[in-house]
């Protein structure tokens, strides 16, 4: 496990006690049946804001707290083990594009209002079913963006869009030009294709040719890390329900077979998190963030399919029943693993960046 200085761990246990206490899955639940577009709770996000997790990668300059990636990682790690709704990992991906990108004038302007919670914002990048950004047909002409995205993360909330083209990331606010059609996706959040045509767009020209890459490896280790959060918890739970469950008159923990299997899943866990925690560390370091972002999402994306899928076998039938929390997992799960590079994607990716 990483080693954590005293602020970091003041915003992981701050961050663990407002989601059991404030945001347990029964509020994500809530979420669901009330069925705003948006799909998430907007007080709980202001909430989230006013405690500063929307502006821990933000300079402190622009109202930030500057406590970097890793601190940005414990508290979406926490948030994805009640699977709290929120565009908090969109918002932050988004605001580090600005941060790398942005003219001074684009970082004045937009990053108070994202670190605050005024401005919701998310990354625009994939025009097809799979995570390819080698191919953008997207192009920008005297200021006017055109264009199609597909399966946009947070899109119904989002204020601001961080949009890739063929010459680069634009800036595009939610207005004329600008359509959303609902995509309904397994785990109930929200998605959206999005039809760009004229909009008004603001280039991010700063950040070199490696910018949309730069901005994708965030996006891969802030999903990781929620995703490191989920594995955990359905790994607990999984325990917790073995220990309790009887059959055949025994509590089914004490079956080996099955206390191999959680051997398993526990050394997978623990592999998962030293990837996560190391991509998170490489991005702050600001040394070998590809290969680390890459590896870190790939990891997260193996270890979380074996988990949840175990997690419903052990429960038996009942694991995917609405009753049972764990189902829950297992369909963001899927969502997450297709988000900025599925497991052969990123194996290919490594392997290129390996040849370099």
């Amino acid at each position: 496990m990483a080693v954590l200085n005293e602020e970091q761990e003041m915003l992981r246990d701050m961050a663990r006690e407002w989601a059991t206490n404030e945001s347990p899955v029964t509020e994500f639940r809530k979420v669901r049946a009330a069925g705003e577009p948006q799909a998430y709770d907007t007080t709980a996000y202001a909430t989230m804001a006013e405690m500063g997790w929307a502006g821990v990668i933000v300079p402190e300059e622009h109202g930030g707290s500057d406590f970097g990636f890793m601190s940005a990682g414990l508290v979406i790690e926490e948030l994805g083990k009640t699977l709290t709704a929120s565009p908090l990992v969109a918002t932050t991906v988004a605001a580090s594009a600005i941060i790398l990108g942005g003219s001074d004038e684009q970082k004045a302007k937009w990053l108070p209002r994202l670190a605050s919670g005024e401005t919701v914002a998310t990354l625009a990048v994939d025009e097809g079913a799979h995570h390819d950004p080698s191919v953008i047909e997207t192009s920008v002409s005297d200021g006017k963006l055109s264009g199609k995205k597909a399966f946009v993360h947070e899109a119904h909330g989002a204020d601001l869009f961080v949009v890739a083209a063929k010459d680069g990331l634009y800036l595009v606010e939610k207005g004329d030009g600008v359509t959303l059609t609902t995509r309904k996706l397994t785990d109930q959040r929200s998605h959206a294709d999005i039809a760009f045509d004229g909009a008004a767009a603001d280039k991010l020209a700063g950040g070199g040719e490696s910018l949309l890459d730069d901005v994708l490896d965030r996006a891969r280790v802030l999903t990781a890390a929620e995703m490191l959060g989920m594995a955990q918890q359905v790994f607990d739970t999984t325990l917790d329900y073995l220990k309790q469950r009887v059959q055949f008159n025994q509590v089914l923990a004490t079956f080996q077979a099955l206390q191999h299997r959680m051997a398993d899943l526990f050394a997978d866990l623990a592999q998962m998190r030293s990837a996560v925690e190391a991509g998170l560390q490489a991005v702050d370091g600001g040394f070998g963030v590809a290969r680390a972002a890459t590896i870190a999402k790939a990891e997260a994306n193996r270890v979380l399919h074996t988990i949840s899928n175990q997690g419903i076998q052990l429960h038996g039938g009942i694991g995917m029943t609405d009753e049972y929390d764990v189902g829950f997992y297992l369909k963001r799960a899927r969502v997450l693993e297709a988000a900025w590079g599925s497991s052969s994607y990123l194996k290919d990716r490594f392997a290129k960046l390996g040849s370099y």
